[in-house]
């Protein structure tokens, strides 16, 4: 790890968590990242099972069946917000609840009961079943119990390997969750011959939080491209099966999805291409460079209409909200991808990204944040509500943008706050997300409320 550009600390905390904070200069900085928590410390991070779970959850015609104790469940239950356009299976939270003397006598019988029964109620597409850390504590050997009750039902009951204490950053567990998908349903069903055309792709990593996915999915069948699964958001079993098949996969969320297509890629062959649909310049790079890819002319002659359209749709409108929010500032602690991904349209709207920081980080995260901000940002990894309150009186931002948990921290400083992880209701994707984006991030920051509260505790 690159040493730190800082010489004094930027905060008072932690001697061992002051390396987790740095400022850009140079070209130089990376805050000391992937580490476990220091003792002593709250992290809130999410666990190898949670990561799994935010990768796989998303599949809206299987049920998820968490194997452990019913708080793993509830804690994890509907944490992506992703919508569907049809089954509403997947919103079900589905639990073995391990008590005592599951504990003491094991659990296997529990859960093979379990699956026979969950696919009597439902019949799903499939049955995913989560390790967690008390069965694998235990050592209940999920893979056998999945197998038996998949020739029992003839469902696909499909084990992920996802004990929480396999690893302090729930990174691992997105790749466990790729895994289960690579080892268990892509290239086990085969698309109809009359489906398949020149065009084919996947979406990858775009997991539908607030309706993002019906954003994009407009301006991709737009430009003639047949979307043949979207993993994992809004998306359905058999569609992921049949996902090897397709000639590009573009890929949304780059922390949690890039390993599935890169997967793919040493499997059967299929290029991808790293897109974004957050912001108006990301937006055009990402629609062109799919049409680049194909390099067929009328899809190249629809992508400039496309964009041509989509700018004279977001002009006039923005401009209201552009006056109002020229020159405030921002501090993003947020996911590894957005926090790198949202920069640009942050300047779109002429907002200055003063922090962004990340709980979950890992190197490469920090190295696309360092590349896209500029020189005197403060970088921060895995900030505790502590620090991360000590950071905001100091920096002073315009806006938060974070998820739940940090959102009365903000408040409770006079900061505005805007939601961008899983809990949000509005979609931000696409030329028309851009502007609802706008509209929010303008009522979070422009509020007379702020008027209101005359005394910030920013002066405590």
């Amino acid at each position: 790890m690159e040493k730190q550009d800082c010489v004094e600390p930027i905060i008072d905390t932690f001697e061992e968590r002051q390396s987790h904070m740095c400022i850009k200069g140079g070209g130089l900085s990376l805050p000391e990242c992937d580490k476990p928590g220091i003792p002593g410390t709250v992290t809130q991070r999410t666990c190898v099972f949670g990561g799994a779970r935010i990768v796989l959850m998303p599949i809206t015609d299987s049920i998820h069946l968490v194997h452990g104790p019913i708080g793993c469940a509830s804690c994890t239950w509907d944490i992506r917000g992703s919508k569907s356009s049809d089954s509403k299976l997947y919103k079900k939270g589905c639990s073995t609840d391990l008590k005592e003397k599951d504990i003491v006598f094991g659990g296997e019988r529990k859960l093979y009961d379990s699956i026979i029964e969950l696919h009597k109620l439902h019949n799903p597409g499939a049955i995913f079943v989560y390790a967690t850390c008390v069965s694998g504590v235990i050592g209940d050997d999920i893979n056998s119990v999945c197998k038996e009750a998949q020739n029992i039902t003839g469902c696909r009951v499909i084990p992920v390997q996802s004990e929480g204490f396999q690893d302090h950053n729930k990174t691992k567990g997105h790749w466990i969750g790729c895994d289960a998908l690579i080892d268990n349903v892509i290239g086990t069903s085969e698309p109809d011959q009359d489906s398949i055309t020149p065009f084919d792709i996947n979406i990858i990593g775009e997991f539908n939080v607030a309706g993002d996915l019906w954003g994009i999915k407009p301006l991709l069948e737009y430009l003639g491209l047949n979307i043949v699964s979207t993993v994992t958001g809004d998306s359905k079993i058999e569609d992921i099966a049949k996902s090897h098949r397709a000639k590009l996969n573009i890929v949304q969320c780059q922390k949690s999805s890039n390993y599935l297509a890169k997967k793919m890629k040493k499997k059967y062959g299929i290029p991808s291409i790293k897109v974004n649909f957050f912001g108006i310049e990301s937006t055009i790079t990402s629609i062109t460079e799919i049409a680049e890819f194909f390099d067929d002319e009328e899809m190249k002659n629809r992508a400039n209409n496309l964009i041509e359209n989509g700018l004279k749709h977001l002009d006039n409108k923005l401009e209201e909200y552009r006056e109002r929010l020229n020159g405030k500032t921002v501090a993003l602690y947020v996911g590894g991808n957005k926090a790198w991904s949202l920069v640009r349209a942050f300047e779109e709207l002429g907002m200055e990204v003063i922090m962004s920081g990340t709980k979950n980080g890992i190197k490469e995260d920090y190295e696309n944040i360092k590349n896209i901000v500029k020189e005197g940002t403060l970088i921060v990894d895995d900030a505790n509500s502590n620090e991360l309150r000590k950071l905001l009186k100091k920096l002073k931002p315009d806006l938060l943008i974070s998820g739940a948990k940090e959102k009365y921290i903000a408040l409770k400083l006079g900061v505005g706050f805007c939601d961008f992880n899983h809990d949000r209701i509005s979609a931000f994707a696409g030329f028309k997300g851009f502007l609802e984006f706008a509209k929010e991030v303008d009522g979070a920051v422009s509020t007379s409320v702020w008027n209101v509260v005359s005394t910030s505790i920013y002066d405590e």
